[in-house]
């Protein structure tokens, strides 16, 4: 598990809904056929949208959105706070970050020390047993 978030190199340039699709896609390591047989599609039109000759109807666009973890905001208006979410598959832990995320500074720095605590534990037990 990781977080991805999803930056343009190009920041003069909003990237398109083909543009997140095709990356977002490739991220989770989809070929237009799989993400296609995934939502009951053609992979020609996945190429569509990716090429921007197409849009997704609402129901296309959930579809899509729920097989790469992302929301239908994010992947069709590019709205950066839901870009963390791409590639964090356990949504109950991205939850939980969510929430600490407005918690009063001290209490962040608290929770921060005690996962990279908890996460030098677990390399201390994963090399001790190697």
């Amino acid at each position: 598990m990781h977080i991805c978030l999803i930056m343009n190199e190009n920041k003069s340039k909003e990237q398109t809904f083909g543009e997140r699709l095709k990356q977002l896609r490739t991220q989770k390591g989809f070929s237009q056929s799989e993400l296609g047989n995934l939502i009951n599609m053609h992979y020609t039109q996945i190429g569509r949208y990716e090429r921007g000759l197409s849009k997704p109807s609402a129901e296309a666009l959930a579809l899509l959105a729920d097989i790469l973890n992302v929301s239908g905001d994010y992947l069709y208006e590019g709205q950066t706070e839901d870009a963390a979410v791409a590639d964090f598959e356990d949504k109950e832990l991205l939850l939980m970050f969510k929430k600490t995320e407005k918690l009063d500074p001290e209490s962040k720095l608290l929770v921060k020390k005690f996962l990279a605590a908890f996460l030098k534990n677990k390399e201390m037990e994963s090399l001790i047993a190697s």
